[in-house]
């Protein structure tokens, strides 16, 4: 977390950390602990950068980006969609025989998202905004995503404003529950 440079180094450098996480996840034989800790990394990861994103970027989008609109709502309807799978893994045992099949949907959701952005919507914004809007809004993202929650919170309202609001409390009670539970440590 925390990468440096502006939004678009910022946010690439999560989907290639994110990509390393699930390359990790593929290549391990065996469930147990291990699993679940490299499941919590990838929650942890993806939650803090969607809640950046819906606080700084996509109303970046909105505002510089024609069709910026409709490109925003994908893009929060694709969080949407993985925020309700990292809550099913959140919910299930490990040895849970469909566990698979969750993470490999949720592999194939973020990697259909992170192609989006990096194929679509970047070049986008790299075009529309200048580079100390760009590097502003890299500064806005990683300051968000210090504060904002680690785990997934499906229900929490997606717009800008609440999402600001909400999500350094929520962060403060996730980060403790983590710190109690030695959650996202390894």
């Amino acid at each position: 977390m925390g990468h440096g440079g502006n939004v678009i180094d910022e946010l690439m450098a999560d989907h290639r950390e994110v990509e390393e996480m699930f390359a990790r996840i593929q290549a391990m034989t065996a469930g147990g602990q291990q699993l679940r800790d490299v499941v919590d990394e990838v929650t942890i990861e993806l939650v803090r950068h969607s809640v950046a994103e819906e606080q700084y970027l996509y109303p970046a989008v909105r505002e510089h980006i024609q069709g910026g609109d409709r490109l925003a709502d994908k893009e929060i309807a694709d969080h949407g969609r993985v925020e309700e799978i990292l809550k099913q893994l959140e919910q299930m045992e490990i040895a849970d025989a469909q566990m698979s099949k969750v993470l490999q949907r949720l592999m194939d959701e973020v990697a259909a998202h992170v192609q989006d952005e990096e194929n679509s919507l970047f070049p986008m914004l790299r075009q529309a905004c200048t580079t100390e809007q760009l590097d502003d809004l890299g500064d806005k993202i990683r300051r968000a995503k210090s504060m904002a929650p680690t785990r997934p919170h499906p229900a929490a309202p997606d717009s800008p404003m609440a999402s600001k609001l909400l999500a350094p409390g929520a962060g403060l009670v996730d980060r403790a529950r983590d710190f109690v539970t030695g959650r996202g440590k390894s």
